[in-house]
């Protein structure tokens, strides 16, 4: 079935829409989850826990159980040096911050706080873990960033980065799942915590300075000589995120042509245009969300976004508008192999199942191998750090790459830097790459994509994630022969936690929803749109068929 489109999508937030951040604040501290219903327990999905306090899915109880449990755990792990914690813009980011300080402090935790209280971007706190350990086996950092990313308003998340500095691994999140969930049941008895002003005063507690350590590193990842000496003009909307007050600092570090479009921060973000589904999200990869820059895309050579914990990015240019998510990978990847001299020859590209195929194409045309992982950024977190990965993207607009000289960045999505890469693009290629997209399509092929959505019941969804290639009894696909099956990823043989199928000239995969009783099919072609169209159609059939006994 076809996503149905708000008739609010791309229009100014009504009034109506906006959330009551004091009623949303006071569920917080006053709603009490039970945690014998699974909507109420803490879960960690691909980027840690996430919810509202109005539905009883992120409350004070859920912080201060996670908390406890990330503290016990990095104490079994021998994890004793400091925790480098960060927060986005969102309504209930700021009181998860008081209730994880006051446990943190009650379990004497070495605890590093923005300078000041600033807002933190998620790549800010990953590269605060990497550069305080590079050179050490002891005595390592990790981080907690207390963000829902690009979710409503009404949302908190809360999030765990050990010491290599990328999303914790399923194993992790699994053992503090378990924990947290364990104190719930116990009705939190079991945390340890310290009144908040004594908190904020504890000798553990210290300061650190994210966002000029991260800028004045900046450097090191993009060529700001080459932006600076073609005159770029750029413009940068924040959508009211954490690092809001970072890009004025980097125009002035740089001394860049880039102009704060707002900087504005408001917690029911009343200044967005609203998202495809009637909500307000802000993200930066949605033509409906990113209505306000896009309407000043003729003032800039290049323009971009970042949503709200700033590690997705949206790029937009004068003729192209806002680039899909995949298009501009491709045309990142193309060029960081091409105009980074001082990688590894065996650095590798990283992609995601669901991302475009123009990436295996770009990366066979460059010599490069290609790891095809799971949807989740921690499957590319091992590779930035070693060095084994020179780039690892996902299709909803999250990337990172190493450092200029070929060593690690940030092991987490970094919004800041893909969006800053554009403009190096742009000043080195003498073409935005909007254009340099068309290019490769020229080259390599022009692939049309879509994203439909199809009812599933709670064990229908079930038989889809553990759906393997023996279930799948098709030979063709849009008349094709299909040329593969997978239900693990090729470049690590974990479960994609659902099934992809292939031909020479387009793929389906299909996975369950986490979060609503449907399933979600991503199909791309090579030929065209009515191509495109029958493999959708052939494959919803397919995977109905796949089910249907459940």
């Amino acid at each position: 079935m076809a996503t149905l489109i708000s008739p609010l999508a791309g229009k100014p937030a009504p009034q109506d829409l906006l959330v009551d951040v004091p009623k949303l604040v006071s569920a917080y501290y006053s709603g009490i989850p039970d945690p014998s219903v699974p909507a109420q327990r803490v879960v960690f999905g691909t980027s840690g826990h996430r919810g509202t306090s109005l539905a009883l899915s992120f409350n004070e109880w859920h912080v201060l159980a996670i908390t406890q449990a990330i503290c016990t755990y990095r104490k079994r792990q021998g994890i004793d040096g400091p925790l480098f914690l960060g927060i986005d813009t969102h309504a209930l980011s700021e009181p998860a911050r008081a209730s994880a300080i006051e446990v943190l402090a009650g379990n004497e935790v070495e605890t590093l706080l923005a300078t000041g209280d600033e807002y933190t971007p998620t790549p800010a706190v990953s590269h605060a873990i990497l550069t305080y350990n590079r050179g050490r086996t002891s005595g390592l950092a990790d981080g907690i960033v207390v963000t829902p990313s690009h979710n409503p308003p009404d949302n908190g998340g809360f999030k765990y980065n050990p010491p290599n500095g990328g999303p914790a691994d399923k194993h992790i999140t699994d053992t503090i799942e378990k924990m947290a969930n364990a104190l719930l049941e116990k009705d939190v008895a079991g945390v340890r915590r310290m009144p908040y002003d004594r908190a904020l005063q504890a000798a553990t507690m210290h300061r650190h300075d994210f966002l000029t350590t991260y800028i004045a590193d900046l450097g090191q990842v993009i060529d700001m000589d080459a932006i600076r000496a073609a005159h770029v003009r750029m413009g940068v909307d924040p959508l009211g995120g954490a690092g809001v007050h970072y890009w004025a600092r980097i125009a002035d570090h740089f001394r860049l042509d880039l102009t704060v479009v707002s900087d504005v921060i408001d917690p029911t973000f009343g200044f967005m245009t609203v998202d495809w589904d009637g909500k307000i999200r802000m993200d930066p990869s949605s033509p409906y969300a990113m209505q306000r820059l896009l309407e000043l895309k003729d003032r800039y050579d290049i323009a971009f976004g970042c949503d709200t914990d700033h590690d997705r990015h949206g790029i937009i240019t004068p003729q192209a508008g806002l680039l899909p998510p995949n298009h501009y990978l491709a045309v990142a990847i193309d060029y960081l192999f091409s105009h980074r001299p001082e990688w590894s020859k065996r650095a590798a590209v990283g992609k995601t199942v669901v991302s475009t195929g123009l990436i295996d194409r770009v990366s066979a045309r460059l010599g490069r191998k290609l790891v095809e992982v799971p949807v989740g950024f921690k499957w590319f977190s091992a590779g930035l750090f070693d060095g084994s990965l020179g780039f690892g993207g996902e299709e909803s607009a999250g990337a990172a790459f190493l450092r200029r000289d070929g060593t690690v960045w940030t092991t987490d999505k970094d919004g800041i830097a893909p969006a800053l890469l554009a403009a190096e693009i742009t000043a080195r290629c003498g073409q935005d790459p909007g254009a340099l997209y068309n290019t490769l399509t020229r080259e390599l092929g022009c692939p049309v994509a879509d994203r439909v959505e199809a009812k599933a019941t709670p064990p229908q969804k079930q038989a889809l994630a553990a759906l393997t290639p023996q279930g799948i009894t098709a030979r063709e696909l849009a008349g094709e022969p299909i040329t593969g099956i997978i239900d693990k990823a090729p470049g690590n043989d974990a479960p994609i936690g659902g099934i992809k199928v292939m031909t020479a000239n387009g793929w389906f995969a299909a996975r369950p929803s986490g979060t609503e009783d449907i399933y979600k099919i991503y199909a791309e072609s090579f030929n065209d749109d009515a191509h495109l169209q029958r493999i959708l159609k052939e494959a919803q059939a397919i995977v109905d068929k796949a089910i249907a006994a459940r």
